[in-house]
């Protein structure tokens, strides 16, 4: 319950994963603390580079994200002309 109003609240944590290729940003969470976010992020990185993702910069912050994975279109690789993210770890 607490985490709920945390997260409505946008003080929760997230781990921020940007990503060259694709041009991507991925967000994971939400934690209750900075400590647990730093964690799991690991786990986060680790289920990327398995997908094949190069450049990958992790922060971890409080924020409030409306998507949890954001494609730069304009910039990032495509395959029919859409991007389909294939992430085992990620919330939907």
């Amino acid at each position: 319950m607490l985490s709920k109003i945390i997260e409505f609240l946008g003080l929760a944590f997230w781990v921020e994963i940007v990503t060259d290729n694709p041009k991507c940003t991925y967000y994971f969470g939400p934690f209750m603390g900075a400590k647990e976010a730093e964690g799991a992020k690991s786990g986060y990185i680790e289920d990327l580079e398995n997908e094949g993702a190069q450049g990958i910069a992790v922060t971890v912050k409080r924020c409030k994200p409306s998507n949890l994975t954001i494609f730069d279109e304009d910039l990032g690789e495509s395959i029919n002309g859409k991007f389909i993210p294939t992430l085992s770890g990620q919330l939907s």
